[in-house]
């Protein structure tokens, strides 16, 4: 079997969390957090529509974490996002890391927004 380093261009991946953390690029994150090649910042939580916005144009796709389970998103939050051009895809926490690391090593042009487990 032969294996690949995967190389991370512009954003740093997300490498591990747990309850009200994540670990993204090395550094320890406390609550809800955004990624991507913007950087890693702390994040409002569904109310603070705001930075995500700030992405259309950046991004091709915004995959959204919303916890331990998947839920619906707000629908004043979806509204806003889709309306501003922003592709969406919503999923747990974890599997919205995993399908970020994946897409960033492709070198995607993606951000992840999740709420901590």
């Amino acid at each position: 079997m032969r294996l690949n380093e995967v190389v991370f261009n512009d954003a740093k991946p997300v490498e591990g969390y747990g309850p009200g953390f994540f670990r993204i690029g090395g550094t320890v994150v406390e609550g809800p957090v955004i990624t991507g090649a913007m950087g890693t910042q702390t994040w409002g939580g569904f109310d603070d529509v705001t930075p995500l916005l700030e992405l259309v144009g950046k991004i091709d796709i915004l995959f959204l974490g919303m916890g331990a389970e998947i839920a619906h998103v707000p629908a004043d939050m979806r509204r806003q996002l889709e309306g501003a051009g922003l592709g969406l895809e919503v999923m747990s926490s974890p599997a919205a890391s995993r399908t970020y690391n994946v897409l960033l090593s492709e070198g995607r042009r993606v951000a992840l927004a999740m709420i901590p487990i």
